[in-house]
């Protein structure tokens, strides 16, 4: 039996939680993707296609100092100032497939300390 790659693993995970889970215009889902380098959020209404807001590390002004975790964090919060002003309070959390640990963690819970609630 042959095993599946950590990438395959993780996208298999993803797409049987996607199976379950739709983002609407009232509760957006909040979809999280990991990279080596860096984190990117998305809230985003699933019956009509549409990205309601948006943050990414790559916002993020070149005078930030942090590791990766801080670095998630602060884009939490970006990702909830964003979602207030789209008018958004409550969301349902799509990890992507990741665990809830570390970096995807730490993007959680700085977005509902900014108000989000999931």
């Amino acid at each position: 039996m042959s095993r599946l790659s950590v990438r395959d693993a993780r996208l298999r995970r993803h797409r049987r939680v996607r199976g379950k889970i739709r983002g609407t215009a009232e509760r957006p889902r909040l979809l999280v993707f990991r990279s080596n380098r860096g984190i990117f959020a998305q809230l985003v209404d699933d019956e009509a296609g549409r990205t309601l807001a948006a943050a990414s590390w790559k916002e993020l002004p070149a005078s930030f100092k942090g590791d990766k975790t801080e670095q998630a964090a602060e884009v939490g919060k970006r990702l909830a100032a964003a979602a207030k002003q789209a008018g958004v309070e409550g969301i349902v959390f799509d990890r992507g497939g990741y665990l809830y640990h570390g970096r995807v963690k730490a993007l959680a819970e700085s977005a509902r300390e900014g108000g989000l609630s999931f």
